[in-house]
């Protein structure tokens, strides 16, 4: 007798549905899994005859063939253990014929029948509803997260508590959704920045439109403090926001603790010894990177210069295309990766480069050489580009507390909502057409910016970020077209044409 049971296997952040195929047959008893698993898959066999034990389920004793389809897609993980146990059990007529009928199920299985959370399972309650199946089937840490989608969830902590489910022995509880989980520090505020008018200024302005940002700056002027307190004036998700961004940490393993929907957005800040893989994903099997982990929030690279220039040259398709590609042989794999990029840098290697101390002893082919770590296309991919000077000793003792956090919020919620009425998008995604359609200039504004494009050889891309930003302003003064003033700032927020003479 052949039963089919289906689950999912994660390719990238999406869930793909696999058909277990399970037969029981005569002859000397044998377990063989086939269709490509991995050998987390492999190894299944010992646990499910272990937890299937452990549970007072017997198997009766026959060849097993265990078929994973389509049997051309890779499986990983053991994420495929409950629905094979699930397929054996109905194989031997040890579970109702109509039990498992448009129910998709996911979970691993220890030795003892527990059921152990598994990746993804965000992303496999969304195929089930997609696929038009009624019920999902996941561990019980599992169940908060999944009970987001509007699909029937069952959540055993225990293979038994389920089968007794099945067979309508008992009944388990729907799972309780778990308090939204809250991202970040609380208690960061933009109140604690002394000084720094100018670079606050630009955060607001980066946080208004969804703008890249490059803070430079010597040691000590308090560019990490800013680019870490940027969440705080960030509007909050929205509720598919919470879902999309839910279901990429979910796919990367971090929401397996009974945690809820992320609620806050992300804040990502790896070490610049990241590799490649880390920073826009891959490995075997595929997994997010920081570009998409930072999704609907800001990936902060801190002493930028110091990542490998071959690592920074990765940024530049997924900051154009607000998405991830990673192509293997066997597949080609999309996440999203729509994200503020915050960078800090120091405008020298030691640092002190411009600082009213005279203490750099930087020569000129080593501050070039340093800066040029960011190329020209990297840099024309940022639309602004920041000073965050030394203060002076009057402003760090005294200096007062600056604008809260909230009050900056208002207005950043303020600008964000009238973009997304225009065109229902930040206006740092906009492009082409639509760009050119909302972005309608004063005469002195055009005039201006015309002289622009001469002195300042923009290209057709930072002409259009100098537009973007210009766009925000205008938002954030409440103008329904870009006027001079607005058009000034955002042009003294371009990177210089020469990058590496930036003092």
């Amino acid at each position: 007798m052949v039963t089919t049971t289906r689950s999912a296997t994660l390719v990238g952040v999406d869930a793909q549905l696999v058909e277990v195929e399970t037969e029981l047959a005569q002859g000397l008893p044998y377990f063989t899994i086939i269709g490509l698993g991995d050998t987390a898959v492999q190894e299944a066999r010992y646990r499910i005859q272990a937890a299937l034990r452990a549970s007072a389920l017997e198997l009766p004793h026959k060849r097993i063939t265990v078929n994973l389809a389509p049997a051309g897609v890779r499986k990983d993980g053991a994420a495929l253990d409950l629905p094979m146990a699930l397929g054996l059990l109905s194989a031997a007529g040890l579970l109702p014929e109509d039990s498992l009928q448009r129910t998709v199920a996911v979970g691993e299985l220890a030795l003892t029948g527990h059921l152990r959370p598994v990746r993804g399972t965000l992303a496999v309650a969304s195929l089930a509803r997609r696929m038009g199946m009624s019920r999902v089937i996941v561990p019980q840490d599992n169940g908060p997260e999944a009970a987001a989608i509007d699909v029937e969830v069952l959540a055993p902590a225990t293979l038994g508590e389920l089968v007794a489910h099945l067979k309508g022995e008992s009944r388990l509880a729907p799972p309780r959704p778990a308090p939204e989980q809250e991202r970040g520090d609380p208690g960061l505020d933009l109140r604690d920045v002394r000084g720094q008018p100018l670079a606050r200024r630009a955060l607001e302005v980066a946080a208004a439109g969804g703008h890249n940002l490059l803070l430079v700056g010597p040691p000590g002027t308090g560019k990490t403090m800013l680019a870490r307190r940027l969440p705080s004036i960030l509007p909050p998700l929205t509720p598919d926001e919470r879902i999309e961004v839910t279901k990429i940490w979910s796919a990367a393993g971090l929401t397996l603790a009974g945690s809820g929907l992320v609620s806050c957005r992300p804040f990502r800040a790896p070490h610049h010894s990241i590799s490649s893989a880390g920073l826009v994903g891959g490995g075997a099997p595929i997994r997010p990177g920081e570009v998409s982990l930072a999704h609907s929030g800001i990936l902060f690279l801190d002493e930028m210069p110091e990542l490998p220039r071959h690592i920074l040259e990765l940024l530049r398709q997924p900051l154009e295309d607000r998405e991830v590609v990673i192509s293997r042989a066997r597949q080609t794999v999309r996440m999203p990766a729509e994200l503020m990029l915050v960078g800090a840098a120091n405008p020298c290697p030691c640092g002190w480069l411009g600082h009213s101390s005279g203490r750099c002893r930087c020569r000129p082919e080593e501050v070039t050489r340093y800066l040029s770590r960011l190329s020209g296309p990297l840099m024309d991919r940022l639309d602004m580009v920041v000073e965050a000077a030394a203060l002076p000793p009057e402003t760090l003792m005294d200096g007062g507390a600056g604008e809260a956090s909230a009050a900056v919020r208002d207005r950043v919620s303020r600008a964000r909502r009238r973009a997304l009425e225009r065109r229902g998008r930040p206006n740092a995604r906009l492009s082409g057409a639509a760009l050119r359609k909302q972005a309608c200039l004063q005469d002195e504004a055009r005039r201006l910016l015309e002289a622009a494009v001469r002195t300042l050889e923009l290209s057709a891309r930072g002409l259009d970020r100098v537009l973007k930003v210009a766009l925000t302003l205008s938002d954030l003064m409440d103008q329904d077209e870009i006027s001079a003033e607005a058009l000034g700032e955002a042009l003294r927020y371009r990177p210089p044409t020469d990058w590496t003479r930036v003092n």
